[in-house]
């Protein structure tokens, strides 16, 4: 994996913990990844608003913001997990593994996250900046020429608000599931009318599918 990654950790214990699902730490009391997530998605967030901020000169702080939403989700961060195999490498608990852990897409953009914590802490900022553009580059250039993934939330939010202001609430609904696999349920309203309901493994994500539904229902 570290061949792969192009990064050789000083310490192999980060990348170790940084693959440590919660399932498997559980089981094992061990430290699981989440911590490492943690500080792995602020070094994310911040790479990705440097980038934009230093090659994108004319971008409004709005628009800066709507590329980072589209280019910091589940969807590039799993990409990413596919590309270097990831799921290959992750410590899982036994009712992960059964249950296809290895290849859900919520649980290998969280790996990714961590993994970057990782770097930053083994090796510092540059070398995770490294990293993160090395694979995010060309998902910035497809979001800002409109051929990237879509921020649904973004683009409802654009066509209610075209004749003037307009209150858009989202709700979480219901939360299913165990810790380690959660499934949510939220729904989006504009003034106080139901426009569409969706469903994902995180709240951002139930979040984004109740938008694109309600983009459907639009049209």
């Amino acid at each position: 994996l570290e061949k792969d990654i192009d990064y050789k950790f000083n310490d192999i214990n980060l990348l170790k913990n940084a693959l440590t699902h919660t399932s498997y730490a559980n089981e094992k009391s061990v430290l699981s990844n989440e911590r490492l997530e943690f500080l792995g998605d602020a070094v994310l967030e911040l790479t990705i608003s440097e980038y934009l901020y230093k090659n994108y000169f004319n971008f409004p702080e709005g628009e800066m913001t709507k590329v980072r939403a589209s280019v910091v989700c589940e969807e590039s961060l799993n990409n990413i997990a596919i590309k270097h195999n990831f799921g290959d490498f992750l410590f899982l608990g036994k009712c992960e593994e059964i249950t296809g852990g290895r290849n859900r897409a919520s649980l290998l953009a969280d790996s990714v996250e961590a993994v970057i914590g990782a770097i930053y802490l083994d090796g510092g900022y540059e070398n995770s900046k490294k990293f993160i553009l090395n694979n995010l580059v060309q998902a910035v250039q497809n979001s800002v020429s409109g051929t990237g993934v879509n921020d649904y939330k973004t683009s409802l939010q654009e066509i209610l608000q075209k004749n003037g202001e307009v209150k858009i609430k989202y709700e979480i609904i219901s939360e299913e599931g165990p810790a380690h696999d959660k499934k949510f349920t939220a729904t989006v309203t504009c003034n106080g009318k139901l426009l569409g309901t969706g469903t994902g493994k995180s709240k951002k994500e139930a979040e984004q599918a109740a938008a694109k539904v309600a983009i459907e229902n639009e049209r």
